[in-house]
């Protein structure tokens, strides 16, 4: 048709190119991907608001505190996503260097007199105005696109069929540093999805399987030296017993997660009402409002409202796969898996520890819990999943 040709989008034109009224970037979005992520936020909003709004010490009188806060970053990290798809993933591919080179100096500025100890962590930088920032956040999304600039530079040259031993070391050597550093905070939770976030990252590449089993046994090895080397924290250790004993110490170690079974148990199908959850009213569950939010929705909205976010959660993640399947170039692919194994990760722990099926170890649910640093750095990988879709290249 004369006057609506399609043009290939081109690695330095952003994710924009040349919008032509045939083939325009709104158009070539993932609408049921930005819809799903959409709606978690929006549900998460209610299950923050309902869980603080009566706790005066968090609020400060105001009820609405946490939830103006919580749309906030959603505004916020809406706003990255846009940015994201702007710029494109392929331009970001050369401003890698750059990112990780912040992103280790802001994890590095935690060990510093510039970080703080939140919930035994000792991994935030408080900022003025009352916030503060979560760098082992965006270093997900560093190493991510980190170690897939390495591991596809020679396969979509065309060099290579996979990447070499050679690739795979130098790419899993840019991910140890800035792990290295999160471990000692410690922040064990961040590194265990950081862990399965390089063994997505290598699985998509199609790297040999060697490296994948060697760092399994090398994470085994490396797991029992630091327990016996004693290199967990109290709490740490704590935590991982009342896992393997719930029973250990109810009052104590096993309060956060006996409560949370405890309130999602109580919602039965339909849950007690928005608002109405005696553990959540009653305040019976610590950090309900991040770490343990998915226990409102367990007792307000019951197995229908917790379905939803699953559900929900599943979309999202299905989609990022349609995604990483249908990119033609390797990168992309790379990142998307690498964003797939981050969110469904850390999606499971988090509702798993509430569940009692997985240990406590301190991860927001996507989308929904609390948390600005959190918070932009998924919506930046929805923004990447969204220009490796609007840049694949089309025929006319």
């Amino acid at each position: 048709m004369a006057g609506f040709s399609v043009q290939r989008y081109a690695p330095d034109r952003g994710a924009w190119g040349r919008i032509t009224a045939r083939d325009s970037v709104v158009r070539r979005l993932d609408w049921p991907l930005l819809g799903s992520a959409i709606a978690l936020s929006f549900i998460g909003s209610l299950l923050v608001w309902s869980a603080t709004r009566g706790r005066d010490s968090l609020t400060h009188g105001d009820p609405y505190y946490f939830l103006f806060r919580h749309a906030l970053n959603t505004g916020i990290g809406f706003a990255l996503m846009i940015g994201t798809i702007w710029l494109g993933h392929r331009t970001l591919r050369g401003a890698v260097p750059i990112l990780y080179g912040l992103s280790v100096l802001l994890v590095m500025a935690v060990l510093t007199p510039l970080g703080a100890t939140v919930n035994g962590a000792h991994a935030w930088i408080l900022l003025p105005g009352g916030f503060s920032l979560q760098p082992s956040e965006f270093t997900k999304i560093t190493i991510i696109l980190g170690m897939a600039m390495l591991l596809a530079a020679r396969v979509d040259a065309g060099d290579q069929l996979h990447p070499d031993h050679r690739t795979v070391a130098k790419a899993l050597g840019l991910a140890a540093l800035p792990m290295a550093v999160v471990m000692g905070m410690p922040d064990l939770g961040s590194v265990m999805v950081m862990v399965v976030i390089v063994l997505g990252v290598l699985l998509a590449s199609g790297a040999s399987n060697r490296w994948v089993f060697g760092i399994l046994g090398a994470g085994a090895a490396g797991a029992v030296a630091i327990w016996q080397l004693g290199l967990l924290d109290d709490y740490q250790i704590a935590r991982f017993a009342a896992f393997a004993n719930p029973a250990l110490d109810p009052a104590g170690v096993g309060y956060n997660t006996n409560q949370a079974r405890i309130a999602i148990g109580s919602g039965g199908l339909s849950g007690t009402g928005l608002f109405q959850g005696t553990q959540t009213t009653g305040q019976f569950v610590p950090e309900q409002q991040t770490d343990f939010v998915f226990t409102v929705a367990g007792e307000e909205l019951g197995f229908l409202g917790a379905g939803l976010i699953l559900v929900l959660l599943g979309i999202v993640l299905w989609r990022a796969c349609r995604i990483a399947r249908e990119t033609t170039e390797l990168y992309g692919t790379v990142v998307a898996a690498g964003i797939i194994a981050w969110f469904a990760f850390q999606a499971f722990e988090n509702i798993g520890m509430t569940l009692g099926i997985m240990p406590v170890a301190g991860l927001p649910l996507p989308f929904v819990s609390y948390g600005g640093s959190s918070m932009f750095a998924v919506w930046v990988a929805i923004g990447l999943l969204q220009s490796i879709r609007v840049q694949r290249p089309i025929t006319a």
